[in-house]
């Protein structure tokens, strides 16, 4: 599993930050997620799932 951020979509709205803190930070600088590890452990799956799809402008996605 790979998590993918489109930043052409990302507004850094910051609701995968606050789900998923150990895998999404918000740059407050760029305002863009930045995506600490792209690679999580399957173990963690459902966790980042449902970050990815608490993103209200679709610019996470993950792809196996």
């Amino acid at each position: 599993m790979k998590i993918v951020a489109d930043l052409d979509k990302c507004e850094g709205l910051g609701m995968c930050e606050a789900m998923a803190n150990d895998y999404f930070e918000v740059d407050e600088d760029e305002e863009l997620v930045n995506v600490l590890d792209e690679n999580p452990p399957e173990s963690d799956r459902a966790h980042v799932y449902a970050a990815v799809q608490a993103c209200p402008v679709l610019a996470l996605t993950l792809a196996d």
